[in-house]
């Protein structure tokens, strides 16, 4: 039986398990997924980064509940600091990351206490055309569109693709039962053909913003880069606050984001690896097990 060697990092609170394909000892399914991920019977993440460290460098995202993910922000950042803490990459190199649907920019800057790297990302330019998303009522830019909800009431909704679906809802105050009732509904809403990520924010100030996030295949999650990043796209390109540099903050943290007036996206935050460690033979039969 292989031994199965896995990593963990996080980035702000949201976790990801790092699986190199070519030590896999065989290859993931939504089962499997699910099973590592679990926080009770496997090793408990918000997904799963499986890495292809060739050339090109390639990754794949995996939500917990085993559907695929196009981008990440966090899992990005994640996989530069197993990247270099694995000596596949080198301190302020820029290196290229090719994921499902597009290719990123991205190198470690910094590293800071404890083992955490800050890393920058370039995230490309946001677009908030509804067909990007898979938004079915409108297929042109779709800004503060108020949307009913299958349980009743409705949300203003601005729709903001990264490669990977958002719709950002400005809020005036930042409410847990507002919150709580209204994303999940908008994360599976059926006007959106594959769901969506949700972010429900306010402006903070000039330059920051305040944001939580409710992850389509995850759930309420403590940060998220392409949140972060999506928000900032939505702020600007309404007129809330001015391009560039600016802050989300987020329950696990404050990431920075640099935005330009035709909403090009930089996200710039720290990444930190937990641990690297073999599974138990048992865990790697259960594993196995599964189709």
């Amino acid at each position: 039986m292989s031994e199965f060697r896995i990593s963990k990092g996080h980035g702000l609170g949201n976790d990801y398990l790092v699986a190199d394909v070519a030590t896999l000892p065989a290859p993931l399914s939504p089962a499997r997924i699910r099973f590592l991920c679990d926080r009770h019977r496997g090793l408990g993440s918000d997904g799963i980064l499986l890495a292809d460290p060739g050339d090109p460098i390639r990754l794949r995202i995996f939500n917990p509940d085993g559907t695929e993910a196009e981008k990440s922000g966090n899992g990005l950042r994640i996989f530069g600091a197993w990247l270099y803490r694995h000596g596949r990459v080198t301190l302020d190199e820029w290196f290229e990351v090719a994921l499902i649907r597009d290719t990123v920019r991205m190198r470690v800057e910094s590293e800071l206490a404890n083992g955490a790297l800050q890393i920058r990302v370039e995230l490309g330019r946001a677009t908030f055309r509804g067909a990007a998303v898979g938004f079915r009522p409108r297929a042109e830019e779709t800004l503060d569109y108020e949307l009913a909800l299958p349980a009743g009431g409705s949300a203003r909704i601005n729709t903001v693709s990264l490669a990977n679906p958002h719709c950002v809802v400005f809020v005036d105050t930042l409410r847990r039962d507002d919150f709580l009732a209204r994303a999940p509904q908008l994360c599976t809403h059926p006007e959106f053909g594959a769901g969506t990520n949700v972010q429900f924010a306010r402006v903070a100030g000039p330059r920051t913003l305040e944001a939580w996030i409710w992850e389509r295949g995850v759930g309420e999650t403590l940060a998220s880069g392409s949140s972060a990043s999506a928000v900032c796209a939505a702020a600007v390109r309404r007129g809330l606050v001015a391009a560039g540099q600016l802050e989300v903050v987020m329950p696990g943290g404050g990431a920075q984001l640099e935005v330009t007036p035709a909403c090009d996206v930089i996200l710039i935050a720290p990444a930190q690896l937990i641990y690297t460690a073999a599974l138990e033979a048992g865990a790697v039969a259960e594993y196995l097990a599964l189709a």
